[in-house]
């Protein structure tokens, strides 16, 4: 018998962080020595309070099917934590509960787009942003935002790219995988543009919105133009900055119509998220943050220790970046050369495929949309980031 896959799911493609961590696990099981830093994923456990509500939840019998839209208590720590950390005031019925930012995002989608109906989409970008527009049947339009502009969208970029069939705009900040992170300034001329163009909505994933370096402030694109809220939909959740990626909990934050049509969505896919997860969930959200201060200045500290032995690589132009869980560094200037054993490094895929020959793992930028790039995770253990450091800078002096 030959199965016939959909259009839909041939539009769409596995994820090359997925495929690189698969990767590491087989080169690991086979004896080798790799350093993984291809996962956006906290090496820090979840804090201790968090799991013990979690317990408390699965003891006190709350094991059963949840609201679609999450639970009410959750809901309204979600609400509480938008007015008190964000500054942003948000009616309870504008609040989804999902299982992960990702289902946010996807659902947001199938509930507004149309076949061929555009989303602008900045590059580079997290790739699931673009497969989730083809997969309900958008079409992704990429800006390319390289190195001379910090990797962030301009306002004249964006201007030149809506179109009638524009339907949403994607602003991710600190971006995956730049660590970009827009000021107020740049938001402010951004939300300029998008004044004059009322029919684009905004999705704004602000899943890194605390991990933020030298100081810089949270800030959004709703704190300087408040005017836009009723056309933007705030994505966040508890994976990166309460370090339970694995727990799955997201929330988004929008127009009710919007909301509504989110729950409607996943109503017909996954009903409500795990009854578990809402309840750690609802306690990260209630127990304060003092720990992240700790996690953030690691992140840090892991940042300045891997910029510092890249940036004086030669082949390799560094991107500093201002938050995030990544080091975004662009390799073209390895282009070209040869490795000892003959080999010609002609794309970022050939770097990536070299540096794991030396023991490190990291994805190539084209997965982001954005080549010839590296990602390389700094959400591992201190230690590994400085000896990931040492191995490239060793392996591109190899290079001829």
């Amino acid at each position: 018998m030959t199965v016939r896959l959909s259009r839909r799911v041939r539009r769409v493609s596995l994820s090359a962080n997925a495929a690189a961590k698969s990767r590491v696990t087989e080169l690991r099981d086979a004896g080798r020595d790799i350093l993984d830093l291809t996962t956006g994923e906290p090496d820090f456990d979840t804090p201790e309070f968090i799991k013990q509500a979690a317990y408390a939840a699965i003891a006190g019998g709350a094991t059963k099917y949840t609201p679609t839209p999450g639970v009410k208590a959750l809901r309204v720590a979600v609400q509480r934590k938008l007015a008190e950390e964000n500054h942003l005031d948000y009616p309870l019925a504008s609040i989804v509960i999902a299982n992960g930012a990702k289902q946010i995002i996807f659902n947001a989608f199938a509930a507004t787009l149309d076949d061929d109906d555009e989303v602008l989409v900045p590059t580079p970008y997290w790739p699931s942003f673009p497969d989730s527009v083809r997969f309900n049947g958008g079409e992704p339009v990429f800006i390319e935002c390289g190195l001379a502009q910090g990797c962030k969208l301009l306002p004249a970029q964006l201007e030149q790219h809506i179109t009638a069939r524009t339907r949403w705009l994607i602003l991710n900040s600190p971006g995956n995988p730049s660590g970009a992170v827009y000021s107020a300034a740049e938001l402010s001329a951004l939300a300029e543009v998008l004044r004059r163009h009322p029919q684009v909505l905004v999705l704004l994933d602000e899943l890194y919105e605390y991990i933020r370096f030298d100081g810089r402030p949270a800030q959004s694109l709703l704190n300087v133009a408040p005017d836009l809220q009723d056309r933007c939909l705030l994505v966040g959740g508890v994976s990166k900055t309460y370090a339970m990626t694995g727990w799955r909990i997201g929330f988004g934050a929008g127009p009710k119509i919007l909301a509504d049509a989110i729950a409607v969505v996943q109503s017909q896919s996954t009903s409500g998220a795990s009854s578990v997860g809402q309840a750690a969930a609802l306690a990260a959200y209630t127990g304060g943050l003092d720990f992240l201060a700790e996690h953030v200045a690691a992140y840090q500290l892991r940042r300045d220790i891997l910029v510092e032995a890249l940036r004086h690589v030669e082949g390799l132009e560094v991107l500093v970046p201002q938050g995030g869980f990544f080091v975004f560094v662009r390799c073209a200037g390895l282009l070209g050369r040869v490795r000892p054993d003959g080999q010609r490094i002609d794309n970022d895929g050939d770097v990536v495929a070299w540096l794991l020959e030396e023991g490190v793992a990291g994805v190539a930028g084209s997965a982001y949309g954005l080549s010839p790039w590296l990602r390389l995770s700094i959400a591992t253990a201190t230690d590994s980031v400085a000896e990931a450091g040492r191995r490239i800078a060793t392996a591109c002096g190899k290079l001829q």
